[in-house]
Formats: structure tokens, C-alpha cells, sequence
């Protein structure tokens, strides 16, 4: 049903359309519509050359843009040691030896305002707090030095390898050359530097 309302609605407009185009070529061409006596214009352009120029038929160029490939390489060493140590999260507490659902249960049976001597830190006197608060405190600076520690000797390990595998590289290169690479720069550079 729709369709056919489109289509009827689709020429209606077209036999409107074709009606305007037509009076508006007869009063270009010089005729008055209403009463069909010629009607002379004086215009600067010509309406003829602009009918024969938008008759011929346009040519379509199509050029590519002088565009080269652009390539890149990234090597990316992975950072094994670092990202290990980047997963482990010490902000956390430890959980209790009986876990997260025993201390659920606990905090359920034994409520806190019954019962304030069963809480985590109530056996502690306020001395034995302080101690573990100062244990704590060493464990966590303790850890931030070993990690970075860790994290540095992987770094300069990996640093190491590499120069090495670039001397070797250059080492090789050299030795493939005429007269084992008298007279290239990095040949004569690479012997001095190690």
C-alpha cells in the first residue's frame, strides 16, 4: 500500500515539475507564457553557449595523489619484571586465616557492641599496637626498596644484552667487509669503544 502511494505521489510531482521546466524554458527562449507573443531579452551571456556547453558531456579525471608508503618499526622490549611487579597490589590487608566469609560470620554471631573483647585488635595493649604498627611500616619501605632494586638490575641487565648484541652485529659486518673494514668508520669506532 505504501508503495503505490509513493509511486502516485512520485508523478504528480514529476508531471509538476516538467510543467515549470517547460514555462521557464518558453520565457528564456524569449515567449510570454500567457500569451504566447515573443519577448526579446537583452542578456550580457548567451543563453545558446550555456545550452552547448552543459550538453557536452564531462570527462571525469580520476588521479591518484602522489603518495608514497609510509613504514614504521617499533620494537618493544617487554618489561617482564616490571610489569610483574606492577600487578602485585600491597595497599591491600591480609585476609584473616579463616578468610572473608569466616570474619562474615564472626561479625554476624558475635556483634560489636555485645562483644568488644572478640574484635581483630582488642587482645593487643596499646604498646603491642604501636609495635605492630611499626613492623608495618618497615615491611612496606622495605618492600618499595627491594622492588625498585629488582627492577633496576633488570633494567641494566637488559641494557647490557643489548650493547652487546649491537657490538656483535657491528663486529660481523665488519668482518664480512674487504680488508675486514679499513677505512668504514663504525668498523674503526666499534674496536675502540669496547
Amino acid at each position: 500500500m505504501r508503495l503505490i502511494v509513493l509511486a502516485f505521489a512520485a508523478i504528480l510531482s514529476a508531471s509538476a515539475a516538467e510543467a515549470q521546466t517547460s514555462q521557464s524554458t518558453q520565457s528564456a527562449r524569449g515567449q510570454d507564457p500567457a500569451a504566447g507573443t515573443p519577448v526579446r531579452f537583452d542578456l550580457p551571456v548567451s543563453i545558446e553557449r550555456i545550452r552547448a556547453g552543459l550538453e557536452q558531456p564531462t570527462i571525469l579525471k580520476l588521479q591518484t595523489p602522489d603518495e608514497r608508503p609510509t613504514f614504521r618499526i617499533q620494537i618493544l622490549e617487554r618489561q617482564r619484571i616490571d610489569e610483574l611487579l606492577a600487578t602485585l597490589d600491597f595497599k591491600t590487608t591480609r585476609a584473616s586465616p579463616g578468610g572473608l566469609y569466616w570474619d562474615e560470620m564472626q561479625r554476624v554471631t558475635w556483634p560489636t557492641s555485645d562483644n568488644p573483647l572478640i574484635q581483630p585488635y582488642a587482645p593487643f595493649s596499646g604498646g603491642q599496637i604501636i609495635t605492630l604498627a611499626i613492623e608495618d611500616a618497615i615491611g612496606k619501605l622495605g618492600a618499595k626498596k627491594l622492588m625498585n632494586a629488582i627492577s633496576n638490575a633488570s633494567k641494566n641487565r637488559a641494557q647490557a644484552s643489548a650493547r652487546e648484541e649491537v657490538f656483535q652485529a657491528i663486529q660481523e659486518y665488519c668482518a664480512a667487509q674487504p680488508n675486514n673494514g679499513a677505512g668504514i668508520q663504525i668498523c674503526s669506532t666499534s674496536a675502540a669503544v669496547r
